[in-house]
């Protein structure tokens, strides 16, 4: 079988993979026959924005084996860029399609993140949802800073159940630096940061409708439902996505493909 090679769009610096579900999945494949080791960026407007602001975080998605584009913004930019193949690889369906995807080939999974008790109320329901689903382990860390003694600790606990799956469930940027600083210390196949996945399918937080995630709606459902921690992320965040995209298209302001050096 022939590795696929994934082209990336330039957005506003950040490479987002030109990219669909079943492409996604066959990546995963590929990175698990070939013996590889990647971290996974599901990027929406939000983590264009926050690496504008931090060339670090800028830097952790371009070096990502993959950053998907998980919100309808990206996919329409992707498209108008010529991409047409292009469909959403939101961060909550990726997790369900890899999870179904796995029962057939045995691959196994660990979940971090998330509240006291959330990861395992996860596991504890994909299994239920996909019998047969080989879930090695569970840990949700404290919302602080580990020590090194801790952080060894958890290395050492992961490495042991030797998944081929690490899902983190922490919000942007906090897993995006995670899973950059523990690259090459996990043996795992794949770290994926899936965000409020981990709340949404334990059942914690709604999620929005179909037609308004297909819409780009999706921002809207949630700021309604946590307006306190949202509204600043939206209502600052989409503005200045907008106007800096339309000078990168308008070529008044420029950004270099760094992914490719």
């Amino acid at each position: 079988m022939n590795d696929q090679v994934i082209s990336r769009v330039n957005v506003l610096g950040v490479g987002v993979s030109a990219i669909n579900m079943t492409q996604a999945i066959d990546i995963f494949d590929q990175w698990i026959r070939n013996k590889e080791h990647h971290y996974v960026c599901i990027t929406g407007v939000h983590g264009i924005m926050e690496s504008q602001q931090d060339s670090r975080l800028r830097d952790i998605h371009n070096r990502a084996g993959l950053v998907t584009p998980d919100g309808m913004p990206l996919v329409w930019i992707s498209r108008w860029q010529g991409f047409s193949n292009v469909h959403r690889v939101y961060g909550p369906d990726l997790l369900l399609r890899v999870c179904q995807h796995s029962v057939a080939y045995g691959y196994r999974h660990f979940f971090y993140g998330g509240a006291d008790g959330v990861a395992q109320t996860l596991a504890d329901r994909l299994i239920h949802r996909f019998p047969g689903l080989n879930v090695v382990g569970t840990h949700c860390p404290p919302f602080r800073e580990l020590t090194a003694q801790e952080d060894e600790a958890v290395l050492h606990m992961i490495n042991e159940k030797q998944p081929h799956f690490v899902w983190v469930g922490m919000s942007t940027p906090k897993q995006e630096r995670w899973m950059a600083a523990h690259q090459g210390k996990l043996t795992a196949t794949a770290l994926i940061g899936v965000g409020a996945a981990f709340d949404f399918h334990a059942g914690l937080k709604k999620q929005a409708p179909h037609w308004m995630q297909r819409s780009g709606l999706e921002w809207f459902f949630r700021l309604l439902t946590e307006p306190r921690r949202l509204w600043k992320r939206y209502l600052t965040n989409n503005p200045k996505f907008l106007y800096a995209m339309c000078l990168q298209t308008l070529r008044i302001r420029q950004y270099e493909d760094e992914w490719l050096f």
